[in-house]
């Protein structure tokens, strides 16, 4: 989105050192990645923004967001008391310039893929601007906004919940008027205490929603049905099978790739969909974004039709035959004993697979009740008949699980692989387990 400097100086009270009609057309906060003509932000974190200045200048950026004077600096620089703080600001700004068809995603598991598959189908009829991988805090939501087209028809934006109110906080920025609630699970357990807790985070999105809105809920996880209390907006459910939903999956089917194919039922007509995605899970996902876009406005055939070519952000359920002959399932973005349970039941489900074996890292921030749950995962992967090698993860310690300390250990107990062999291989993010499965696919 092109903002002028002063439009920035106004929105964040800040003071404007420098040509007020300069132009920036986006922000970005990684100056690797800044495009010539964005604006860059010094965030102040682990590493200070303001050393990094001179380089996004470099790189092209027409101005700069500050909190400190920048001597000697060639472009514009609004200085404010805090960047962090002004980033929201801005992205409320960009938020007011945008239609009002934006869409809040949030969910225990599946909003990322949910977001990327909505994204595709509401594509077929507007400019749609999207958060880019799992871009869903304060710093994600609103670069997201900023980020957006001038002719921008419809956004999506995905909304991570880190403690209760934070929600509310990414709403308060974003001010969406539809809203997609995939699952309330165990994950960030450490923050929350409870899953009660999550539950009532995750439903701060709903009770954003205008009166004129539209929440999207998940029929089949009983506290997300139960967010429709919570909201004064249009609720629309969903589901797979013979769920009470509104929009519901019938005839679900997997190919040899774990691919869904499945009747879509809704009010507004029934079709067949064939998923390029991998996964059962994935139909669940693909229900809810035809969902949202068909209240939206779709039709139900662009729906269908960018359905069945979406693909989704990268480590998410990644399934390739290694030139072994052997498949290999990369779902390393992240883990929870939701996906993890998913995880290993979909590769129970390959076809013709010998050995199956599954490389876990660790499923983080579970607080109290991780070792519990790292157990019970362990016993769902026994009662499959999945070996199991954990990497750097004693949670996981029942008898029987094969415990090495790290990457090229797994690699290395995994021996030699071939056809009828398939490995999954799955991690929160800290473990970086994509390094398992680059190197199964290099074999």
């Amino acid at each position: 989105m092109r903002l002028t400097l002063d439009d920035l100086a106004t929105a964040t009270g800040g003071s404007l050192h420098g040509d007020p009609t300069t132009v920036i057309d986006g922000l970005s906060i990684d100056t690797r990645s800044l495009a010539p003509g964005a604006g860059f932000v010094a965030l102040v974190a682990e590493r200070d923004g303001h050393d990094f200045v001179p380089a996004a200048v470099e790189a092209g950026a027409t101005g700069v967001l500050a909190s400190r004077p920048q001597p000697g600096v060639a472009v514009p620089v609004v200085q404010v008391e805090d960047t962090a703080s002004a980033l929201l600001a801005v992205g409320g700004l960009a938020r007011s310039r945008l239609p009002d068809r934006v869409v809040g995603i949030t969910g225990s598991v599946g909003k990322t893929s949910t977001k990327d598959l909505l994204a595709a189908v509401l594509r077929s009829r507007w400019v749609t601007a999207a958060s880019e991988r799992s871009f869903n805090n304060e710093i994600g939501v609103p670069l997201t906004l900023v980020g957006a087209a001038d002719d921008t028809g419809a956004t999506v934006v995905e909304m991570g919940a880190r403690s209760p109110g934070h929600v509310a906080l990414l709403c308060g920025v974003a001010r969406p008027t539809a809203a997609i609630v995939t699952s309330v699970a165990a994950a960030h357990l450490e923050m929350f205490g409870s899953i009660d807790e999550v539950a009532r985070a995750k439903g701060e999105l709903v009770e954003a929603l205008p009166p004129t809105g539209v929440a999207v809920l998940n029929a089949e996880d009983e506290r997300v049905r139960a967010m429709a209390s919570r909201t004064s907006a249009r609720v629309l459910t969903y589901g797979l099978g013979e769920v009470d939903a509104e929009v519901r999956a019938a005839s679900l089917e997997l190919d040899e790739l774990l691919r869904p194919r499945l009747r879509l039922l809704t009010p507004w007509g029934d079709a067949e969909v064939s998923l390029a995605v991998h996964g059962a899970h994935q139909a669940a996902n693909a229900v809810a974004a035809a969902a949202c876009a068909l209240a939206l406005g779709v039709d139900l055939d662009d729906v269908v039709e960018a359905l069945a070519g979406a693909t989704v952000s990268g480590l998410r359920m990644e399934i390739t035959r290694a030139p072994s002959g052997a498949v290999v399932v990369n779902d390393a973005y992240n883990a929870n004993p939701t996906s993890t349970l998913a995880g290993l039941d979909a590769l129970a489900a390959l076809p013709a697979a010998g050995r199956r074996v599954a490389v876990f890292g660790p499923m983080a921030e579970l607080g109290a009740e991780g070792d519990r749950l790292h157990r019970e995962v362990a016993a769902h992967a026994a009662g499959r008949g999945i070996r199991v090698i954990s990497v750097a993860a004693p949670g996981y310690g029942i008898e029987g699980i094969d415990a090495v300390a790290d990457v090229d250990s797994a690699v290395a107990l995994l021996g030699d692989l071939g056809d009828g062999d398939a490995v999954l291989v799955k991690g929160s993010r800290v473990a970086a387990l994509e390094r398992v499965a680059t190197a199964l696919l290099a074999l």
